[in-house]
């Protein structure tokens, strides 16, 4: 099958481009398919053409029909709205609203919305049939990714392919048997990264499922001999807790979406000492900016100026980012929001310090604790305690005083053989908070430290952060 002459950068198109697939797959927890059948296959019974020029809504209890929905209709339709699955349903209006959706894809045949102008309501199903899509003429599509704020509608992101690809080197062949994973889920931004990797450079793509557990999910993924693997650290924490955390053997492990610290990057180097351990940076709003594999928190100060084809910046303290991987605007509600500054650049809102030549994040600009007036970033204080040898992981918050505002305090989770009951619970607290005192200015150190079995976890794999 040959690309119509002048054919803009599709995920068909790039399919086309891949070559030979004979062996890849996509797999998710309940199918397999061939990786050449999103070049070949329609999940819309071939209707495919009746959305031509239309902005259409992705919403699918699965991934997988996600991928075959994207792959048919990116270059027929003019907008994508990705639908990720922990979107409360209040939302849902405003997103379609914002986005000017007039065309809706789904699984759920059940679901209906009474919105005037929405419409076609279009089931799809995970039984294809060969596409009757017109390929000759192709458009660029935008698509609109949803950011992962924990509070509030979430803001609508213009992105293109070209944009969302910007960090894939289209013209490298992958090594033979590569098998992508991810614990992300394809409809947010850390996940279609995986799916758009898999897709361009012609490798297979084991999927993840919110109705799998960690263990079943690490097991599912050993079985298929993934080769490269990707999540958030709390991913990696939660993960590295299961025995089935040793039914890989990767060659890559990435982390990103949240601060890598000394701690978990030293844990995965103990259990996989034969892969590449790398933390990223990378943002909805900014793209792909850059990676880390030198084993070590935070980034070289060179990175700031030596990165090929992005341009940052710090700028009161807050890492700025200029290139082709940046989103171009929002949309709805959020239209008059800046995404960029007047010289182009993102401000991603993450704060880094300088240190002996070496950037370290220091948390969220919008999640400081305010302790008497003196700022505190929790992900420093985690990245303490999480060091503690009997600490698997830690959730830093904040909690009312009526004499300084707020007070600093941590949630642990302590190391499986190392619970509160076999320990003097008194004397373990003392320790930690011991061990912070060593570390951390006097007004960062935690009021009170509480043992917990559990954190809880976002749908994009970060700690949930609520103040008591």
């Amino acid at each position: 099958m040959k690309m119509p002459q002048n054919s803009p950068f599709t995920l068909w198109s790039a399919l086309i481009a891949a070559g030979d697939l004979s062996g890849c797959f996509v797999s998710s927890v309940e199918m397999r398919m061939a990786l050449s059948d999103l070049i070949t296959g329609s999940v819309l019974d071939g209707r495919g053409e009746e959305l031509r020029g239309r902005s259409v809504l992705v919403l699918t209890t699965d991934q997988l029909t996600a991928a075959l929905v994207l792959a048919e209709l990116d270059g027929i339709a003019c907008r994508i709205v990705l639908c990720p699955p922990d979107l409360p349903l209040e939302y849902l209006p405003s997103v379609i609203e914002s986005a000017s959706v007039d065309a809706i894809v789904s699984d759920q045949t059940s679901f209906r919305l009474n919105i005037p102008h929405v419409r076609y309501f279009m089931p799809c199903a995970r039984n294809i049939v060969p596409q009757n899509c017109d390929r000759s003429s192709q458009n660029e599509t935008e698509w609109i990714l949803l950011t992962s704020g924990t509070a509030g509608p979430p803001k609508l992101v213009v992105h293109t392919l070209s944009s969302l690809a910007g960090a894939i080197d289209r013209s490298r062949t992958p090594a033979a048997q590569t098998v992508w994973c991810t614990f992300y889920d394809i409809r947010r931004y850390g996940g279609l990264q995986i799916l758009l990797r898999s897709v361009i450079t012609g490798s297979s793509l084991v999927l993840s499922s919110a109705l799998e557990s960690t263990p079943d999910f690490l097991a599912r993924a050993g079985a298929h001999k993934v080769t490269h693997i990707l999540g958030t650290p709390s991913h990696w924490r939660l993960a590295l807790m299961s025995p089935s955390a040793y039914m890989i053997e990767p060659e890559y492990v990435r982390l990103s979406g949240e601060i890598a610290d000394q701690a978990i990057l030293n844990h995965l180097r103990s259990v996989y000492p034969q892969s590449k351990i790398a933390h990223g940076f990378a943002s909805t709003e900014a793209g792909v900016a850059f990676e880390v594999t030198d084993g070590i928190a935070g980034f070289p100060a060179e990175v700031i100026e030596h990165t090929p084809n992005v341009e940052m910046k710090v700028e009161e303290g807050s890492l700025r980012i200029r290139s082709a991987r940046n989103a171009s605007r929002y949309l709805g509600e959020n239209h008059g929001k800046v995404l960029k500054d007047v010289e182009g650049f993102v401000d991603t809102g993450d704060i880094v310090e300088l240190r002996d030549g070496r950037y370290y994040f220091a948390g969220r600009r919008d999640g400081v604790i305010n302790v008497g007036g003196l700022k505190v970033h929790p992900e420093e204080v985690e990245a303490v305690i999480n060091r503690h040898p009997e600490v698997q992981m830690s959730l830093v918050r904040t909690k009312k005083s009526p004499i300084l505002g707020s007070l600093v305090v941590a949630d642990v989770v302590l190391k499986e053989t190392l619970r509160p009951a076999n320990h003097n619970v008194r004397e373990l607290q003392h320790d930690i908070l011991l061990f912070c005192r060593g570390a951390l200015s006097s007004y960062k150190v935690p009021a009170a430290i509480h043992f917990v079995p559990t954190l809880a976890i976002s749908e994009n794999g970060k700690l949930l952060r609520r103040d008591a």
